[in-house]
């Protein structure tokens, strides 16, 4: 029997080849907004520890995945008890982190796990190429998406879905991304989740 993180990651892919745009809402009224949209993954990157519940189930109640960024919600510690506190008191499908030991902790209570990276510079696709091997991650997140050359890299080089985040303002961006290798693109822009 397949194990629950391979399950979700299969269901994630099928959900990206419909629809490969995420919405990512940074606040109230664009969760709003990213519950009518067509995105079937909502990314949520706002929140405390008193409603990220409400929020997360506000995203299940839409039959939407429901994906929360561990380092931005306030009051809950980047660290394992959280993991463990989102996992138990939420229905959350998975976590998007920066942290590799979150990614490893969460992926092994069944989580679907996110590794979201910053690429600055050519130390940043360093450390990306040297950490593929060990990484728990399902999908790695890529910021900023924008880049053809870089997200083809990626994807040619590495064993894990790339999603493309970060300064996708139009179609031409989504369709650039996509044409690279990634199989998704995250974006704040409520305009990019209506394409």
């Amino acid at each position: 029997m397949p194990d629950k993180t391979a399950m979700l990651r299969e269901k994630l892919l099928d959900l990206f080849m419909d629809a490969p745009i995420a919405a990512a809402a940074k606040s109230f009224q664009e969760l709003e907004q990213s519950l009518e949209s067509d995105s079937s993954v909502v990314f949520i990157l706002f929140g405390d520890i008193c409603s990220i519940g409400a929020i997360v189930e506000l995203v299940k109640q839409k039959d939407k995945v429901a994906v929360v960024h561990m380092d931005l919600i306030d009051g809950l510690a980047a660290r394992e008890a959280g993991v463990d506190f989102i996992k138990t008191q939420t229905r959350v499908d998975g976590i998007i982190s920066t942290k590799a030991s979150l990614i490893r902790y969460a992926h092994q209570l069944g989580l679907l796990t996110i590794q979201r990276y910053f690429l600055l510079d050519s130390r940043g696709m360093e450390n990306i190429l040297a950490s593929k091997q060990h990484s728990s991650a399902d999908f790695l997140e890529v910021l900023p998406g924008v880049m053809p050359k870089i997200i083809r890299q990626l994807a040619r080089e590495c064993d894990k879905p790339i999603i493309a985040g970060g300064l996708i303002r139009d179609k031409e961006d989504v369709v650039g991304a996509l044409s690279a290798g990634a199989v998704a693109i995250s974006s704040t822009n409520p305009d990019v989740w209506f394409l």
